[in-house]
């Protein structure tokens, strides 16, 4: 006779973490602090990103802004998130990485990152033609562009702040070493 739920083996299986001290107010702010200042970036990006697909699934560009001026905000959405991994992939995940399974290669984050890139090379593919005049500027396809990778970009901006919040970090690192990080 089969189970109904096999799942429940797994559960009565798992063992749970250990229970960790409550954080002072002060341990807390130095465990946090990247994922303060990362969710500060993804919050410009989410922003961004927001205008541009607003307008986009309305068909209209948002009041007052140029073709120019829109095409140029996509394009500093594009600069700036390929920047923004950059710096993370050179400075931030190696040293996170040596303790922390999240931020090693070809694991979630950075799995998540490719995928990000193949949309944002297709985007910026489309407004450079769209700049150069091979082609209109149609926001229905560039939110067909923009939908081709805008699941895994915001499910990416959640997890690494999620990854970097208080309660995980102090999994992996004293509070000492927190102070060492170069964010």
């Amino acid at each position: 006779m089969a189970d109904a739920d096999p799942s429940a083996k797994l559960k009565d299986l798992s063992i749970s973490e250990p229970s960790l001290p409550k954080l002072t107010p002060t341990e807390f702010r130095e465990y946090n602090r990247m994922a303060e200042g990362m969710d500060y970036y993804h919050n410009h990006f989410r922003n961004t990103w927001n205008t541009l697909m607003r307008a986009c699934e309305i068909g209209k560009r948002p009041s007052g802004m140029s073709i120019r001026q829109f095409l140029t905000l996509a394009e500093q959405l594009v600069s700036q998130l390929t920047m923004h991994h950059g710096i993370e992939e050179r400075h931030i995940f190696p040293i996170l990485a040596r303790k922390m399974p999240a931020f090693r290669k070809e694991l979630e984050l950075l799995t998540q990152h490719k995928e990000i890139h193949k949309g944002l090379d297709k985007l910026s593919e489309y407004l450079d033609e769209v700049k150069s005049g091979e082609r209109e500027l149609r926001l229905s396809e560039m939110k067909e562009v923009m939908d081709g990778f805008g699941e895994v970009l915001w499910q990416h901006l959640d997890d690494e702040v999620r990854q970097l919040g208080a309660e995980n970090m102090r999994k992996y690192w004293t509070v000492e070493e927190m102070r060492q990080m170069p964010m």
